[in-house]
């Protein structure tokens, strides 16, 4: 197939990028506004391969979503592309309505037209996966079972609630029109090429340092933690064997406090990474002010997933955190332009720019 993925360059969508071409014969489109979160780096070293066009565009400009559509003419749509980080859809949730929403939307609209005018063997063939969270399912408590496909939505986070309003437009879209519609909602991702300011590479970047290490509150929340090549791999299933109108829940079944996840990474530091300066590593650990409306647990029931498509995560919480941290370890140089920001010098000239000149 040749797949258009939105939001190619972020972290869930750079290893996506990298599964479909080194683990099928797929071709990819990957479409991605280069906003913060975006980084070309994170594609190097597949930017040469044949099979992969990247293209700078924004989801929510219906002119350039149009021309994407026209000009590459996908199978699939794998749409990816979200403002993600719940702190900062806190500050300011205007993005994350115009992102989630108004692109989702937008996204939604141009692959409903296109897909009406396609010959019917085309037709029939064509998917639009819709990828999203467990945050939209809202907070759990101890003895609650996990979440799964008929959990009632429930988002308390900007961030949360938008992306459940794109979910409902994506089923909408789907029972409404009959666009080929699959939803799909993960629990938190980690692994190689994540923004540095979530939390595990937060701890394996400040431990580095020998800083302090910030836990929210006590580091009492809990989360469901997948590995993000698990994550993929269940997206590409979804995409190839999912029945179409279905939602599949996501999940590692790897559920740790925040603490003890922060200990974890804070145990391997001072193997993989010993620091003079500091005894332990889990001495940098610092409590502070809790995020408002924090969540105090997510959880995800993979039952579905695994009993219909025969997918199930590869990694364990030990094992995919020692991968993590040795990949930050061997990549200094990526978190480093990362963090100076002078990733963003290198975005012109790379890519084909559809529709307004991005910000």
């Amino acid at each position: 197939m040749n797949i258009l993925v939105t939001g190619g360059a972020g972290f869930i969508g750079s290893n996506l990028v990298r599964h479909l071409l080194r683990h099928t014969e797929h071709l990819v489109v990957n479409v991605d506004k280069l906003t913060y979160a975006g980084n070309l780096d994170s594609l190097a070293d597949v930017q040469a391969d044949s099979r992969h066009t990247f293209v700078q565009a924004d989801i929510a400009d219906a002119a350039a979503m149009r021309e994407v559509f026209q000009r590459h003419h996908p199978d699939a749509v794998m749409h990816l592309a979200a403002e993600s980080h719940v702190d900062r859809s806190i500050d300011g949730p205007f993005d994350s309505i115009q992102t989630n929403i108004v692109g989702t939307y937008t996204l939604l609209q141009a692959a409903r037209a296109y897909w009406h005018h396609l010959p019917t063997d085309r037709k029939d063939r064509f998917r639009f996966l819709h990828a999203s969270t467990d945050e939209v399912f809202g907070s759990l408590q101890p003895s609650d079972p996990p979440s799964c496909e008929t959990t009632s939505y429930d988002p308390h986070s900007p961030y949360a609630a938008s992306k459940a309003a794109a979910d409902h437009l994506a089923r909408a879209w789907h029972h409404t029109y009959g666009l080929p519609v699959l939803v799909t909602n993960c629990s938190n991702n980690y692994g190689p090429y994540q923004f540095p300011e979530k939390l595990i590479p937060v701890v394996i970047l400040k431990a580095l340092r020998g800083e302090p290490i910030p836990v929210y509150g006590r580091g009492e929340n809990v989360r469901d933690w997948l590995y993000v090549e698990d994550h993929v791999e269940a997206l590409t299933a979804v995409l190839e064997r999912g029945r179409v109108g279905e939602s599949y829940a996501v999940g590692g079944s790897n559920e740790q406090r925040n603490i003890d996840l922060v200990r974890a990474l804070c145990r391997l530091m001072d193997e993989l990474n010993p620091e003079p300066r500091v005894r332990l590593h889990e001495d940098l650990i610092t409590f502070v002010p809790d995020r408002p409306g924090h969540d105090l647990r997510y959880a995800i029931d993979s039952a579905k997933i695994r009993r219909d498509l025969d997918w199930r995560p590869r990694e364990n919480q030990q094992t995919g955190l020692r991968k993590t941290v040795e990949w930050y370890l061997s990549r200094l140089d990526w978190s480093a332009r990362f963090l100076s920001g002078n990733y963003r010098l290198q975005r012109l000239g790379l890519a084909e720019t559809v529709g307004a000149s991005p910000r």
